[in-house]
């Protein structure tokens, strides 16, 4: 017991099974998420963070099967597109076929809209690149960290980069 006898929270167990023994201010113990609390943020929003455009169409591939696999699930999901990838978010650019079998990117970006999936469109890397506002696809505008981060509010994120 500590002193404001209260039982004394334990930090849990090492990946070797042994029982850490220092107990977690209070300060901290209070971020221990319960199974039920963390599964209600895993049903939550997912973020994916895309700097890679068709230089890299296997990447970029797999970026949209993930941001589509959330979509379609009925997750609110967001596409982050910084870098190379601003290009993305113009009409007519993901048109590549990453491999034999892979899935064309122009039918993972038409799913994507129709799932309902958002981009925020790095502002700087968009205007660095002279792209062109009025080209932007359905569910794209510009927006940075802010609006992001605005966008996660306080119930967070399942996120993924590449």
């Amino acid at each position: 017991m500590t002193s404001t006898n209260r039982p004394r929270r334990r930090a849990g167990r090492f990946a070797d099974g042994v029982v850490d023994r220092y107990p977690l201010p209070d300060s901290l113990a209070r971020y221990m998420l319960s199974t039920k609390d963390k599964e209600k943020i895993m049903a939550g929003k997912a973020v994916i963070s895309l700097t890679t455009g068709l230089e890299d169409p296997e990447r970029v591939t797999v970026a949209f099967l993930v941001a589509l696999g959330a979509a379609e699930q009925g997750r609110p999901t967001l596409m982050f597109l910084t870098k190379e990838a601003t290009r993305l978010a113009l009409d007519g650019v993901a048109t590549a076929v990453a491999c034999d079998g892979c899935p064309p990117l122009a039918d993972l970006v038409a799913r994507y809209a129709k799932a309902g999936g958002r981009y925020f469109v790095c502002p700087i890397c968009f205007e660095a690149r002279a792209l062109d506002r009025q080209r932007l696809i359905e569910g794209a505008e510009l927006g940075g960290t802010i609006p992001m981060w605005q966008w996660i509010g306080d119930e967070g994120a399942t996120t993924f980069s590449y």
